[in-house]
């Protein structure tokens, strides 16, 4: 392989331990839900532990960003996962002692979304330092890829089968995977070592001042990426809609058990990691703009099949479908940020755009499971399909080029 198209053993290291931190979340994936279900039957009380590892963005998420400009990239990574650790120690004990509440899984989730939020926000502005800018996409990608392996396709069964072997085993094994994340961590490069500072000829931080906020102040400047972010982010709240209720519905209307219900989550990660090995390729033969419109549309809108036609197979089809589909939308949207953020503000818009869209994950959340205890248990898939239709064309008509040739920061 040609010099220029290899990824290098940096960034190698660095997605190994991502890849280790997200088989630990997808093994919760499964638990949390099935343990939610098993201390309750109220479909609002099962959104709500979803919920809780979405809210910590609206909470911490600024506080993130302001540290993955100023701190050391490799320490908040370590840091971060060793946090949540302590936290899945402390649940798994609670849990194997009988002692566990709905209140107490909420609790958790909340906190592990803490960790989340700082871990998260320093991976992503790591990545343009590990490879070239001709790189982003396919970097990117990689990433998205071994997410996916671990949050959907790996993660999910192992954890349903951890789960009727013992409800606390799932929560004691990710903390294992963490353990093992943070010594990988350790072992990257010493350009991870030091803080983020801005490329030749970005604004620097001071540009905009240099609190928690400089990067919603940016953001809320630049119309590209801020119609990206609203629209990504109303997609994101339909997907969770209709994702916290899966659980009761795969039981309910499919006749899935618990370990019937991983396998089903884990069948949409061939779709994803078709998505995400494509999306450089996509990106490169038809450009941002289309791509992204595409990719909301398929996300957001499929998940109607659910509504219509519960069957096992429409189900297969709709993970598969949508788990590539986002996947796409991930990439490309991910790589846009990086490109168009200044260096020294790149952690804090990375923050602010996603405290937006986590929030709204969050209230998806919730309204999901509050419209299938009112509405009935298909109700969450017909909201995904109307916010499906609102967000394309909102995003299609914003981001349409007012001169010749592709919108700022789009290709």
């Amino acid at each position: 392989m040609p010099e220029h198209n290899r990824l290098g053993r940096p960034f190698w290291a660095f997605w190994s331990a991502a890849a280790l931190a997200n088989l630990g979340d997808g093994i919760r994936v499964a638990a949390f839900p099935l343990l939610a279900a098993a201390l309750t039957d109220d479909p609002l009380a099962v959104g709500a532990v979803a919920a809780a590892q979405f809210l910590p963005w609206l909470v911490s998420g600024m506080f993130a960003g302001a540290l993955a400009d100023r701190r050391a990239t490799r320490t908040l990574l370590a840091a971060a996962d060793t946090g949540r650790v302590v936290v899945l120690a402390a649940l798994a004990t609670t849990v194997a002692l009988g002692w566990a509440t709905i209140s107490l899984v909420v609790a958790a989730a909340f906190l592990l979304g803490v960790g989340e939020t700082i871990r998260d926000t320093a991976a992503q502005t790591a990545v343009p330092r590990l490879v070239p800018d001709a790189q982003l996409e396919k970097a990117n990608g990689r990433l998205v890829a071994g997410e996916i392996v671990g949050n959907e396709f790996v993660g999910p069964p192992v954890g349903a089968l951890l789960f009727v072997l013992g409800a606390a085993i799932p929560f004691a094994v990710n903390g294992a995977t963490l353990a093992l994340a943070v010594m990988l961590v350790l072992s990257l490069p010493l350009t991870l070592a030091h803080r983020a500072t801005a490329a030749a000829g970005d604004a620097p931080p001071s540009a905009d001042g240099d609190g928690a906020l400089a990067g919603l102040r940016w953001l809320v400047r630049q119309p590209t990426l801020r119609t990206l972010v609203l629209v990504t982010a109303a997609v994101a709240a339909a997907d969770t809609a209709w994702f916290a209720i899966f659980v009761l519905y795969a039981r309910d209307a499919l006749g899935l058990g618990a370990f019937g219900f991983g396998l089903l989550l884990a069948t949409g990660a061939a779709g994803g990691l078709i998505g995400s090995f494509a999306a450089d390729r996509l990106v490169a033969r038809f450009q941002h703009r289309s791509v992204l419109t595409w990719s909301m549309a398929v996300t957001a809108g499929v998940p109607v099949l659910l509504a219509v036609v519960g069957h096992r197979a429409v189900a297969v089809v709709v993970v598969v479908t949508t788990s590539a589909a986002f996947a796409v939308l991930n990439v490309a949207a991910l790589s846009v940020r990086q490109r168009l953020v200044p260096g020294g503000l790149l952690g804090r818009v990375i923050a602010a755009s996603r405290v937006v869209t986590y929030s709204c994950t969050a209230l998806g959340a919730l309204a999901g499971g509050a419209l299938a205890a009112r509405a009935g248990i298909e109700a969450p898939f017909l909201f995904s399909g109307v916010v499906a239709v609102a967000a394309t064309v909102a995003w299609w008509v914003a981001s349409r080029p007012t001169t010749p040739g592709p919108a700022p920061g789009l290709r």
